[in-house]
């Protein structure tokens, strides 16, 4: 576990949160993982985080969502067709850092696959339970469950932002409080 997540060894990972696969999902949850997700990267982008986008087969399940996208610097998303995120091009972007917060969907599907993968290459994934979501509450539950097994850290985006920050009265910590709001 080290030092916790940290602003040397973090990065954010935002995991297919595409408009077909938001489609599905409950509308409250949704806005409120999208909500999370926006504070997630903002905080990111206070703390000079890697932010890192994928996009689970885009043709299919559509883009990323604009409300996200929109905010990312850059916004280069890496496309992919298996369920687990630690895909060529995401493993040579967070591989340097060994923490990584995972926020997105389907918490059991793509999530936990993901979060199993990055354990296993020797990372720590914490995963914001705030900004994670599945169609149906049991998977949701279920797929929690399964992260914690495979050994994420359970999280939520401020608790991880403000672990990361450590300290107040600086100009980070003025972005992250206005971006946890």
């Amino acid at each position: 576990m080290g030092h916790g997540f940290t602003r040397e060894s973090g990065s954010l990972l935002v995991i297919d949160i595409q408009e077909r696969l938001a489609a599905a999902m409950a509308p409250d949850r949704l806005e409120r993982v999208v909500n999370r997700t926006r504070a997630a990267i903002e905080g990111a982008k206070a703390l000079g985080l890697p932010i890192v986008v994928t996009e689970q087969y885009p043709r299919g399940l559509g883009r990323t969502l604009p409300a996200i996208a929109s905010i990312i610097p850059g916004f280069a998303p890496i496309e992919k067709i298996e369920f687990s995120a630690w895909v060529s091009g995401v493993r040579e972007k967070l591989a340097p850092r060994p923490n990584v917060l995972v926020v997105g969907m389907e918490t059991h599907v793509c999530v936990f696959q993901t979060v199993r993968a990055l354990k296993m290459a020797a990372l720590t994934p914490y995963l914001a339970r705030d900004a994670v979501l599945s169609r149906h509450e049991a998977d949701f539950e279920v797929g929690l469950s399964l992260c914690a097994d495979a050994g994420a850290v359970t999280t939520s985006v401020e608790a991880a932002l403000f672990d990361a920050l450590g300290r107040a009265g600086t100009p980070e910590f003025k972005a992250i409080s206005a971006a946890v709001k």
